[in-house]
């Protein structure tokens, strides 16, 4: 089966906006991108903005990455993803994860634990209620719906969604999160992946959760997230990639918790992790930038020529990657133009070479 090629719109406000967004969307549509998928943290939400490019555009898939848990109950989630896939003709994709301690209990107030015991309740409401085979009941150790005791009454859909069934990823980086994923979800959105490494990271996990859910490898479509920039000034990309690795190691969890620094660990960049983060945390912002290499922010995007970045792309083909969602970094309109035209003829999707 050919490469699934993505695009990620990233944060609007500090990614593409605007009719910048709309006709960067527009424009890999046209050159054969089966998918574009906006992201939330705490800024901009990802409804607005796939609903906003489902009135924009024809063909491509509308994907969350991710909707976070905390952010909606599951029944919100559920009529916002029903909605959308109305309004676009049955092109929305759902994508969920629980965020981080910090984003979910000091932006939205919930509490962190059992966080993937959580996601697992929350897919399955989701599911339920976009099935529609009957009103909602379901009495989990997280959510009671209806709740017991009280005035609510067990109710359905008012309304039919265009499928019965809504594809669901899941964005996971632990290794009881991919199990979790490979159980229970359609795909995989893993951040940070080096090709590599991702038989050794993952693979013994993909398996396992396959098998615990019945389902083959057929059936759970592995898209991992990477940034890219063919050609132009690809220093000034490299860097965009170390600053991206620069708050993830440094600022995105504590010295206890950071997941991403554990994932280093995982696919052999270990101590740079671990001395950038210290560096961040201790305010010596600078010298953690400068700790990060060349090798490790080379593993983690497609930055380089054209032949680089084809060689590179060929060995997550090889690795069993079924779809790559690209986020292009040139600052350069032109240049993140030549990207998008490239990375669609690359993976044979766009116009031909």
């Amino acid at each position: 089966m050919a490469l699934k090629l993505g695009l990620n719109l990233g944060y609007w406000g500090i990614g593409p906006q605007g009719d910048d967004a709309a006709q960067i969307v527009k424009d890999a549509e046209r050159l054969g991108f089966e998918s574009v998928w906006a992201a939330e943290s705490y800024g901009s939400d990802v409804v607005s903005v796939l609903a906003w490019l489902a009135a924009q555009t024809e063909t491509i898939k509308l994907g969350a990455a991710i909707m976070q848990v905390p952010a909606r109950p599951p029944a919100a989630a559920a009529m916002a993803g029903c909605t959308i896939d109305a309004l676009s003709g049955g092109r929305f994709l759902f994508g969920f994860g629980p965020s981080g301690p910090q984003v979910s209990e000091g932006w939205y107030g919930v509490e962190y634990a059992k966080p993937w015991g959580r996601t697992r309740e929350y897919v399955e409401i989701v599911n339920k209620i976009v099935a529609r085979e009957g009103p909602l009941e379901y009495q989990g150790e997280h959510y009671q719906l209806p709740l017991p005791d009280g005035d609510g009454k067990a109710l359905k859909l008012n309304f039919h969604p265009v499928r019965d069934h809504i594809p669901v990823f899941l964005g996971a980086i632990g290794r009881k999160s991919v199990e979790l994923a490979a159980e229970i979800a359609d795909g995989w959105i893993p951040i940070f992946s080096s090709p590599d490494a991702f038989e050794s990271a993952w693979g013994e996990h993909i398996e396992a959760g396959l098998a615990r859910g019945g389902r083959s490898r057929e059936e759970f479509e592995i898209s991992p997230t990477v940034q890219i920039a063919i050609d132009g000034d690809v220093e000034a990309a490299r860097g965009m990639v170390k600053a991206g690795l620069l708050l993830y190691f440094g600022g995105m969890g504590s010295r206890k918790t950071n997941f991403y620094v554990d994932l280093a660990h995982r696919i052999g960049y270990g101590d740079v992790a671990d001395e950038v983060q210290r560096l961040y945390l201790d305010g010596d912002r600078d010298a953690a930038y400068q700790a990060i290499t060349d090798d490790v922010a080379n593993a983690t995007s497609l930055v380089g020529t054209e032949e680089e970045v084809a060689e590179r792309i060929k060995r997550f083909e090889d690795a069993g990657v079924d779809r790559l969602i690209v986020s292009p970094i040139h600052l350069d309109a032109g240049e993140r133009m030549h990207t998008l035209e490239r990375t669609a003829a690359l993976a044979g999707v766009g116009a031909p070479a």
